[in-house]
């Protein structure tokens, strides 16, 4: 087998943190990749591809998160994570949406 191994460091940015619908995105993204994907601050390390375990990180704005990928995918892997990163988990995109939509 022919294993990649990637991994980058991601801060995160959003002003709520890593809650539940950030987690939501990142399991939904790593899903989608053959690798295996984990996530440590400091010295907890947790599976990317679980939502709960991702949740103990308790990662607020400013937390670094290094994330590691092993497999064939890896560094797609973590570019398309590092891209959902940059994007703030698209929580401005909502936010202006949910702006948009009629008052009842």
């Amino acid at each position: 087998m022919n294993d990649v191994k990637a991994n980058r460091t991601l801060v995160v940015n959003n002003p709520q943190g890593i809650h539940a619908r950030p987690a939501n995105l990142i399991v939904r993204l790593a899903q989608q990749f053959q690798s295996k994907i984990e996530f440590t601050k400091e010295n907890h390390r947790v599976d990317g591809k679980s939502i709960l375990e991702l949740l103990t990180l308790a990662a607020v704005q400013g937390t670094e998160l290094r994330v590691e990928a092993t497999g064939p995918d890896a560094q797609h892997a973590i570019d398309a994570l590092a891209e959902l990163f940059a994007g703030n988990f698209a929580e401005g995109e909502d936010s202006a949406e949910a702006s948009k939509s009629p008052k009842i």
